[in-house]
C-alpha cells in the first residue's frame, strides 16, 4: 500500500485539545460493515450495539507521567525530555527536544519553580539529570538524582506532565490542565503502569457505561500492552510495508485468554477496544481464532488485505493521516468505507484523535 493513500484533508480546528466536558459525552460514528450504513449517535449509546455474550477486551496498562521540563545547567537553555524506559536505578532511555546541539556529560535541572522566563537557570534544581551517552536511534541514556532525600520517582511524579501527543497545545511551564490531563488522559480502569501514551478508545468509558454493559450481559476481559512513543509515529517510508513498526510489550493472562474462548464458542464477538487491544489479540491468537496466553513483544503491522482471526468488532477514536492506525482501520473496515466514514465525520465537526470522538465498526 502507498503511504500516500492514508492522507486527508482536516481542519485543524477539529483536532480535540481538551476531553468533553464529562467523561463518556462523546459522539459516537457507528460503521456498518455489510451495508455500508453509517450512524451518527452519542458514545452512551454503545449498548444498543453490543450484545448478550460480547466479550469486551480493553487494555489496562496505565499512562505516567514522563515529560520532564528544564533547562540546561551550564546555558539556562530550554529542554524536554521525554522519558522512554528505565534502564536501572534511576537511569533512563529518554528523547531530548533543545534549541542547541547537547552533549554527554552535561547537566541538566528540573524544579517546580521554573516559569519559563528566558536564561534562567535554578541554583538548586529539585532533580538534576546527566546526558550519558547517545543512542543510534537519537535517544539518550540519562541518569537521573534528587538534590535532596526525596525519591527520584516521586520527584518525577511531581515535575513530570502527561506525556500527551503534540498535537495537543499545552504551556511547557505552568500547565493551567496539567490535573485535567492526569486524570481525562487516563482509562477508568488502567491499573498496570508503563504506557507513555493513552490507549485512547478506552477513555470514553465510564464506570457506569461499563455497568450498564455488564448488566447488559457483556462481559469484560483485560490485556496490557504498554503503548511507546511509536504510536505516533508517521509512515515516512513512500510503502507503508516499508515502514518500520516499534515493538511493544504485552501481557495477555489466562483469564482473558479463556474469556475469548468461551466467547468464540457461545457464538458472541470479541470487541477489541482500541488498535492496541487489536494488536494484541491478533498477534496471540491462532489460524483457529484461539487466543493464547503469554508475555510477549509485537511489531505486528497490520494494513488492507490482513485476515483477522480474533477481533470481530472494532472500537477506537480518529487517527492520524498518514499512520499506521488509520491503516489498521482500512484493513477492518475496508478502505473505501473508512474513507467515506471520515468524510462524514469531518462534515459533521466530530472531534479527532487522543481527545476526540469515537469510531465503532461492526
Amino acid at each position: 500500500m502507498r503511504a500516500d493513500e492514508l492522507d486527508y484533508e482536516l481542519p485543524s480546528e477539529l483536532i480535540a485539545q481538551h476531553p468533553p466536558e464529562v467523561r463518556g459525552a462523546s459522539r459516537l460514528l457507528v460503521v456498518h460493515r455489510d451495508s455500508g450504513v453509517i450512524e451518527h449517535r452519542h458514545f452512551a449509546e454503545i449498548g444498543e450495539y453490543l450484545h448478550a455474550g460480547d466479550l469486551l477486551v480493553v487494555n489496562d496498562t496505565k499512562v505516567k507521567a514522563v515529560r520532564l521540563n528544564g533547562r540546561r545547567m551550564g546555558t539556562g537553555g530550554l529542554i524536554e525530555v521525554f522519558l522512554l524506559e528505565e534502564r536501572g536505578s534511576d537511569a533512563y532511555r529518554a528523547m531530548t527536544r533543545s534549541g542547541g546541539k547537547l552533549v554527554a556529560g552535561e547537566k541538566l535541572g528540573f524544579t517546580a519553580n521554573d516559569h519559563g522566563e528566558a536564561g534562567f537557570i535554578p541554583d538548586a534544581p529539585e532533580l538534576v539529570g546527566e546526558l550519558l551517552s547517545r543512542n543510534d536511534d537519537g535517544s539518550w541514556e540519562i541518569a537521573l538524582r534528587s538534590t535532596d532525600a526525596r525519591d527520584v520517582r516521586a520527584l518525577i511524579d511531581d515535575l513530570a506532565q502527561m506525556p500527551l501527543p503534540p498535537y495537543i497545545r499545552r504551556e511547557r511551564f505552568d500547565n493551567p490542565f496539567e490535573a485535567e490531563d492526569r486524570e481525562r488522559y487516563q482509562t477508568v480502569y488502567a491499573r498496570e503502569e508503563g504506557a507513555v501514551a493513552a490507549p485512547t478508545a478506552g477513555l470514553h468509558f465510564t464506570d457506569a457505561i461499563l455497568a450498564q454493559l455488564a448488566a447488559q450481559g457483556v462481559e469484560r476481559a483485560n490485556v496490557t500492552l504498554h503503548v511507546g512513543p511509536g504510536t505516533f509515529a508517521p509512515v515516512k517510508a513512500d510503502q507503508l510495508e516499508d515502514h518500520p513498526m516499534h515493538a511493544e510489550s504485552f501481557n495477555v493472562c489466562d483469564a482473558s485468554a479463556a474469556a475469548v474462548k468461551r466467547c468464540k464458542q457461545s457464538g458472541g464477538r470479541v470487541v477489541a477496544v482500541g488498535s492496541t487491544s487489536t494488536r494484541v489479540l491478533e498477534s496471540m491468537a491462532t489460524d483457529a481464532g484461539e487466543l493464547r496466553a503469554g508475555v510477549g513483544s509485537t511489531d505486528l503491522l497490520i494494513s488492507p488485505g490482513y485476515r483477522f482471526k480474533c477481533v470481530d468488532v472494532m472500537l477506537t477514536n480518529f487517527h492520524l493521516p498518514r499512520s499506521t492506525l488509520l491503516a489498521l482501520v482500512f484493513a477492518i473496515a475496508g478502505v473505501e468505507l473508512t474513507r467515506e466514514a471520515y468524510a462524514q465525520a469531518v462534515r459533521e465537526k466530530y472531534r479527532f484523535f487522543s481527545y476526540g470522538d469515537a469510531m465503532l465498526i461492526l
